[in-house]
């Protein structure tokens, strides 16, 4: 197969960077570039995903644009990790999904509210999305109890299996040669869990100029655990409806509840915080083409946040049946897309960590 201009560039600029070797404290990129003497597409496809963007090489770098060697590996590795998505897509007919990932989102998130608002409208009686409802199923007679975990059901277990798929291909291509232990598996989890890596050097990331901060790592933890702090509580609710038999809604200070909110609002903090930053960052090491896919999904995470957060606060006004159909057109998007944006570079960073943990172990058993 032939190799993308992006993969092509990738391995002149690690090339330069292999003997400069100026970065090499920086993250934990150089140091895995330093452990190769030449670099397949794998390895460069390996790297990329290790990459978490601080930008920091970029700032520190004497042969970036201007100079003629133009080495922008931010810019870069971005580019290459977009490939990598499309590559190890399952079904792949869906890679298609990434070259344009803006329009596809908003396209796909505006059909999910508009499918379930009429369903709602075909399945109910008239006027129930005007009407108040209040006590347990109250959920229920807006969208029946068989419609709304049969398809959160069947999106959801296609999401993680297409994720799956998708990871199951990445390691086979760019995961470590030897099989990591059970040490290296803990270290890299933990790295991806503590997001070490957004530390760069260990000042932050330069986030819009040579300033250093530790904004992107916080506002990156309170999205990814708001997101699982969402997800902790949709499982939760799912365990009290099935094996306890208390259909939702629950009481406020329920588990289920509590969970939701501390997750919703740690993902309006996070993605609110990601957006800004993404508008203020500097657009001459970023890879402007995938910035409409970044901001869709940053999106579409603060709108199921912000419609779960008002549908837990009105959910006892006349507004709580129109808030419901719209939370779960948002969340029904949110599954079906999952595998098909950026979302996914949480999976491949994370093998990627547990590939770097155990090349480091393999190189030095006492690390």
């Amino acid at each position: 197969m032939p190799e993308s201009d992006v993969l092509i560039e990738a391995r002149r600029e690690m090339e330069i960077c292999n003997a400069c070797r100026y970065c090499e404290g920086f993250c934990a990129v150089f140091p895995a570039m330093a452990r190769e003497r030449a670099f397949s597409g794998a390895d460069l496809t390996y790297l990329a995903n290790l990459c978490h963007n601080c930008q920091g090489c970029y700032y520190a770098c004497q042969y970036a644009p201007p100079h003629p060697f133009g080495v922008n590996v931010p810019r870069t590795f971005a580019l290459l990790r977009e490939e990598s998505y499309r590559r190890y897509s399952w079904p792949q007919p869906l890679a298609r999904a990434f070259e344009s990932n803006g329009f596809v989102v908003a396209s796909t998130t505006a059909v999910s509210l508009a499918g379930v608002l009429l369903a709602v409208v075909a399945l109910t009686e008239r006027g129930t999305l005007a009407r108040g409802h209040a006590g347990p199923g109250a959920f229920y007679e807006i969208v029946p109890w068989a419609a709304m975990t049969g398809v959160a059901l069947v999106t959801m277990l296609f999401s993680i299996l297409a994720l799956a798929m998708g990871a199951a291909m990445f390691w086979r291509e760019a995961g470590s040669a030897v099989a990591p232990r059970s040490r290296a598996i803990v270290r890299g989890l933990r790295d991806a869990l503590t997001l070490r890596n957004l530390g760069g050097g260990g000042h932050g990331c330069n986030d819009s100029d040579e300033a250093f901060s530790q904004r992107r790592r916080y506002l990156h933890h309170a999205m990814a655990y708001g997101f699982l702090a969402c997800f902790a509580s949709t499982t939760t609710a799912a365990f009290y409806a099935y094996f306890l038999g208390r259909p939702a809604p629950y009481a406020l200070f329920s588990l289920p509840v509590v969970l939701g909110a501390i997750g919703g609002a740690g993902l309006l903090a996070g993605t609110s915080g990601l957006i800004w930053l993404k508008i203020v960052s500097n657009r001459a090491s970023a890879a402007e083409r995938l910035f409409g896919g970044d901001f869709a999904l940053l999106g579409l995470l603060w709108l199921a946040a912000a419609s779960g957060l008002l549908l837990l606060g009105l959910r006892t006004t006349d507004a709580m049946g129109t808030l419901l159909a719209i939370h779960l057109g948002l969340i029904l998007s949110l599954f079906l897309l999952l595998p098909y944006s950026k979302f996914v570079h949480g999976v491949y960073r994370s093998l990627a960590l547990i590939r770097d943990a155990a090349d480091r172990h393999a190189a030095d058993p006492t690390v």
